[in-house]
């Protein structure tokens, strides 16, 4: 491998996004991952949302050449608590304090609030690519060690990456999350044709109570986004976030900038009664994915939910012909809505020995635990036999 180097800054904006974007989004095999965009994680920490006063403080990984060109990168963050992961390790804490330790600070790897997968260890495409990954791991062992925090964690990373840092030493953990598949679907109809007759019924009765108070539903992107739908998404969001965990990860300042920056990767479905916007899901276009993100609403409807967050997706997907919709995480009750349960991975950097064995006995009994619920849930997909219903994604 040429002579590299490899350097923390502590705001992306230190990187101009042309150099960021190579790395992370560089085509080929790499699927656009609008979330890796430098325009999606500068919006995150312009607006405030990500920063050392939200406990998301930047620490991120660049790999130069000797001519000071950016091969590879790695978004890090130091992180004072353990919310806004989605891979939960409150219990990891609890354990190590009440053994006399301190588990934070802690370092994270990841996209802030976002439990979607992609590449954490991104490096542009070259021969070498697999060593400067090996690189920036390493590099962040020694970085997690010298710091003297408690542990590294890489969250919702593609099956490879995962095989590689298992072998640089992590801890490998899964879970499930589930998503859709598009089958070459001609249309919504032709999807539902896949089910079987009970579910295409029951999935017809939800879409029209889903609307049956008048409601209008309409999906706006790129230049159709506007400040005022964005004001009233907000107040969605901050309506459900504050009854559903306290306090809203974003801010409105988040939605200004990546209207901004990116209105082109973004599905913003929004519901309307009486002329007034009453709820929205907001979904990210990648290269062959759909990703659903967040859900709103100031009224409540029977089956809305469904309607916006998974039906809606659906149909959006099928027309722009993605590969896959995920729906975000957790929720067995998307699988007779046709979205199947697929293996998400984590790898996990333990610095002290006892602890580490302790969290690698516990990993070993989860991963078959995640594997047999995988299966028995799957056994119960919504799908008529011999149709095919897409295959159980765990190596992306």
């Amino acid at each position: 491998m040429s002579e590299f180097t490899i350097r923390m800054i502590d705001r992306i904006s230190s990187v101009p996004g042309e150099a960021w974007d190579a790395c992370a989004n560089p085509g080929g095999e790499c699927a656009d991952n609008p979330f890796l965009a430098h325009a999606f994680l500068s919006a995150l920490e312009e607006s405030g949302s990500a920063s050392a006063k939200t406990g998301w403080a930047p620490r991120h990984l660049l790999l130069e050449d000797s001519f000071g060109a950016l091969m590879g990168a790695v978004p890090m963050y130091l992180k004072s608590h353990s919310y806004g992961e989605y891979v939960f390790d409150h219990s990891w804490a609890h354990a190590f304090e009440r053994a006399g330790g301190d588990y934070y600070p802690k370092l994270q790897v990841s996209v802030p609030f976002t439990p979607a997968t992609g590449r954490r260890l991104l490096v542009r495409p070259g021969s070498d690519a697999a060593q400067r990954q090996a690189a920036l791991a390493n590099a962040a062992i020694k970085i997690a060690q010298s710091a003297g925090v408690s542990s590294l964690h890489f969250t919702f990373l593609p099956k490879a990456e995962s095989e590689l840092l298992g072998r640089a030493g992590f801890l490998l953990r899964t879970d499930q999350q589930f998503h859709w598949t598009n089958n070459q679907y001609r249309d919504f109809e032709d999807f539902l044709q896949s089910l079987t007759s009970r579910k295409r019924k029951q999935i017809h009765k939800e879409r029209r109570e889903a609307v049956a108070a008048g409601i209008s539903i309409e999906i706006l992107t790129g230049a159709g986004l506007k400040e005022v739908h964005w004001d009233a998404f907000f107040q969605f969001y901050k309506d459900t976030g504050q009854r559903k965990w306290g306090q809203p990860y974003l801010n409105r300042k988040f939605f200004s900038l990546i209207n901004q920056r990116m209105p082109e990767k973004i599905a913003l479905v929004l519901c309307s009664r009486n002329g007034r916007p009453i709820a929205g899901a907001l979904n990210f276009i990648g290269g062959d994915t759909l990703f659903g993100r967040n859900w709103g609403a100031i009224e409540q409807h029977p089956f809305l939910h469904f309607e916006a967050c998974y039906y809606q997706a659906i149909e959006f997907a099928i027309a722009r012909g993605l590969k896959r919709v995920e729906a975000g995480a957790q929720g067995a009750h998307k699988l007779a809505r046709g979205y199947l349960p697929t293996l998400t991975h984590s790898a996990h950097w333990i610095t002290e020995p006892r602890f580490r064995r302790a969290v690698s006995d516990y990993l070993d009994q989860e991963r078959r635990a995640v594997a047999h619920e995988a299966q028995l849930i799957a056994a119960h997909a919504p799908f008529r036999k011999n149709q095919p219903a897409g295959e159980q994604q765990d190596d992306r």
